[in-house]
């Protein structure tokens, strides 16, 4: 019997700390799904399609078959139920995320008593590494190099043109 795990989250836009996470659970289970959530109150910067198509353009070197991408609206634990899946993988970054995902952990296993939470600390590299704060570096034309794969960056310069130079002040 194959272990599946499901990596949940919005990846808009998928950071090192996300592919560290996803490289590392592969190293635990035989394959991970990266399933994008949907979430109506929530505008964001990538198309599902263009997350889909970064995730596997920042994973080049994982063997066929052992990451998917996929999308799912809903409550999470019904998702992992549909996949057959019996681990939630989430990445801790500070203790402000465990408290988050600590609170989350026990609804999901109160909701769904055979799936447990698999957490992984971050690298220390990338423990201060947010979607959102890539966002908006790029959106001022800072350098995220450090902070993403080259084909999010390379996504995030086509979004966010590098403004040109401010007037210099006498």
């Amino acid at each position: 019997m194959s272990k599946l795990a499901i990596y949940p989250g919005s990846f808009d836009p998928l950071t090192l700390g996300h592919v560290d996470i996803v490289r590392r659970s592969l190293m635990i289970f035989d394959k991970v799904v990266i399933a994008i959530a949907v979430n109506v109150r929530k505008q964001p910067l990538f198309t599902f399609d263009e997350r889909k198509a970064m995730i596997l353009a920042s994973t080049p070197d994982v063997a066929p078959g052992r990451l998917e991408v996929d999308a799912f609206e809903g409550l999470l634990v019904d998702y992992v139920a549909r996949r057959g899946a019996k681990a939630i993988v989430r990445g801790l970054r500070a203790l402000a995320d465990f408290e988050f995902e600590f609170q989350l952990a026990h609804m999901n296993r109160r909701l769904a008593p055979d799936v447990d939470s698999v957490f992984l600390m971050t690298s220390e590299a990338h423990h201060f590494v947010s979607s959102s704060l890539v966002k908006e570096v790029a959106s001022f034309g800072g350098d995220i190099s450090g902070f993403v794969p080259a084909p999010v960056a390379a996504a995030l310069h086509a979004h966010y043109p590098r403004p040109a130079s401010s007037p210099q002040k006498p």
